[in-house]
């Protein structure tokens, strides 16, 4: 008989541990694939009284047939990549030479600038909402890009991420770049960003997700069913206006939605991970 070699002994232990991982990724997994399967059926094995996850009759055709005749669903796609990659883009800018300041700067306040980034982290997105809403309106940004994209262009989230991966980089390899006559902006943009693609690319799946499924602010500021739907708010236009009670065409568009952030995050869920892990090596 072979005897146990190390490994065997490691996986053996760890079955309790995958096991209890296993369950609750399927139990997390459970409302996602519930959408699929109710995409999937006819009305009437909808609203059946047994629960069934299989279809026993397919209604692809039917339910996605409608969602595409009836819902600019391209549309609404194109708007939240538009949204969220411009939301995007002003948050790293921003908060990549913020985090770099507190991190490895040293100036007089620097403590204290990093407490109010912490309080800025206790407020909730509706606080600032009316102010906003109003500031938009005296300019005449509402119904624009503008008007999605700019009250979320600072993160105070991003810039304590950042902070954090910053804290962990060796001290030497600023140091040494100076040494070679770099500036400071020189260092973040060339040293710096090049080594925090894991930080980024974990703060980009957080900010392209929130802002993908975001409702609250959108139904603010775009009135009307116009073409700046982005693709929750389609969601909610073809469930009021359209679907009505047809769940099955409604969970089809939800499973339209929802397709791009799924593929987003297999695409880099290996850097998403090293990135929050990473994240935290140092306080």
């Amino acid at each position: 008989m072979k005897p146990r070699t190390v490994h065997d002994k490691s996986l053996i232990a760890d079955l309790p541990r995958l096991a209890l991982l296993s369950l609750l990724g399927i139990l997390f997994l459970m409302p996602y694939l519930w959408m699929i399967s109710v995409s999937l059926k006819p009305m009437d094995e909808v609203w059946r009284a047994s629960m069934s996850l299989i279809p026993e009759n397919f209604a692809i055709a039917k339910n996605y047939g409608r969602v595409f005749r009836e819902v600019p669903i391209g549309r609404y796609l194109l708007n939240g990549v538009i949204v969220c990659f411009g939301i995007l883009a002003f948050q790293l800018a921003f908060a990549i030479p913020a985090g770099y300041a507190l991190a490895k700067l040293r100036f007089r306040g620097r403590d204290t600038l990093f407490v109010f980034v912490m309080l800025g982290l206790l407020i909730p997105a509706h606080v600032p909402a009316i102010p906003l809403y109003i500031g938009l309106a005296q300019t005449g940004l509402l119904n624009s890009y503008a008007a999605l994209i700019a009250p979320s262009t600072i993160s105070v989230f991003a810039i304590f991420m950042f902070r954090q991966f910053f804290r962990a980089m060796p001290d030497e390899l600023i140091q040494a770049a100076r040494m070679d006559g770099l500036g400071e902006w020189s260092i973040v943009w060339r040293i710096v960003l090049p080594n925090a693609w894991p930080a980024a690319t974990a703060f980009a799946i957080f900010s392209v997700v929130a802002h993908w499924n975001d409702l609250f602010w959108p139904l603010i500021a775009v009135s009307g069913k116009g073409e700046l739907a982005t693709p929750a708010l389609g969601v909610i236009y073809f469930r009021t206006e359209e679907a009505g009670d047809d769940f099955g065409a409604l969970m089809a568009a939800a499973t339209l939605t929802t397709i791009p952030l799924v593929a987003a995050f297999l695409f880099a869920q290996r850097r998403f991970v090293e990135g929050i892990t990473m994240t935290g090596l140092k306080g």
